[in-house]
């Protein structure tokens, strides 16, 4: 029995009743051949390097080596597999395919305007205007909105920063680091139960820090790499209100609108000191963010 015929089977048995896609599998040699011997490192993680790749058919991908602290550990590749492929969502970017043997790698969309980090830090590109911010905070919300409320087990492993969001041929959102071995809760099965309520909470707690943060960002235009705790302290401030004008991204000029701006550090404070709040609800964000700012997603 070949190897993929065995991964297909594993699949079967774990899905149950849920539906589960079939990726296309790579072999070591084509993940090798792709990404010139290893080359093209554009990143990387506590999971691994990232690659861009180019395959003998012309699709260009991103490819993540997926580091595992037990190598024996299929079990849990093959879950994490299962559970990318069964994402499918406009803001969250889709797993292609796989590759396990000498190394393991998901292979993701490629997405060719890069990261928003790139956006915002590099001089020799096109400033992002007013809307198109607004349309990735939004986009972002949606996306943690379909993770923790509409994915089976829900995916609580997320990183949101400007180099974890990926924007697409629109300016698009996509987040690209969600459930890297670590989706769902703590709990084995990756659902919610009352004995993981408190860890789940303090999960849902920093996600929501960090969408505060990426608001921030987006807002000011400062890295919250370098300017995080900063950012987070102004908008704690009593006196924040007085001091907007003062930190908005000059790269906006006056081509901005004061009441979304204030609508939006709302939010931003809102989920920066909820970290100890699990009933902040993201439904309830991505609503206000809807009505307020008066844009929606398409």
């Amino acid at each position: 029995m070949n190897d993929s015929l065995i991964f297909k089977i594993r699949l079967l048995l774990r899905s149950r009743s849920v539906p589960v896609t079939f990726l296309r599998r790579f072999s070591y040699k084509d993940i090798k051949h792709a990404t010139d011997d290893f080359s093209r490192v554009i990143g990387t993680s506590s999971h691994g390097a990232s690659y861009k790749a180019k395959f003998h058919s012309g699709r260009v991908a991103v490819v993540k080596e997926i580091l595992l602290i037990d190598q024996q550990d299929d079990d849990s590749f093959y879950r994490e597999v299962q559970l990318l492929g069964r994402l499918h969502h406009r803001h969250v970017v889709a797993l292609n395919g796989f590759s396990v043997g000498r190394k393991r790698f998901l292979v993701f969309e490629n997405l060719e305007n890069g990261s928003l980090k790139e956006h915002l830090n590099d001089p020799l590109k096109t400033p992002l205007d007013w809307r198109i911010r607004l349309k990735i905070i939004v986009g972002v919300a949606a996306a943690l909105e379909y993770l923790h409320f509409f994915c089976d087990p829900p995916v609580y492993h997320v990183s949101i920063s400007s180099s974890t969001i990926m924007l697409d041929e629109n300016y698009n959102a996509k987040l690209s680091d969600v459930g890297l071995l670590g989706s769902g809760s703590n709990h084995p099965t990756g659902r919610w139960t009352p004995s993981c309520k408190e860890t789940t909470g303090q999960v849902y707690g920093n996600i929501m820090y960090q969408l505060g943060l990426l608001i921030l960002e987006l807002i000011t235009g400062q890295s919250s790499d370098k300017t995080g705790t900063d950012l987070s302290q102004w908008i704690e401030e009593s006196c924040f209100p007085t001091s907007i004008h003062n930190m908005i991204d000059p790269d906006l000029g006056n081509n901005y609108d004061s009441r979304e701006i204030k609508g939006l550090l709302a939010v931003a404070r809102f989920c920066i000191t909820s970290v100890d709040k699990p009933n902040s609800f993201t439904p309830q964000i991505y609503r206000y963010l809807q009505k307020k700012v008066s844009i929606h997603t398409t």
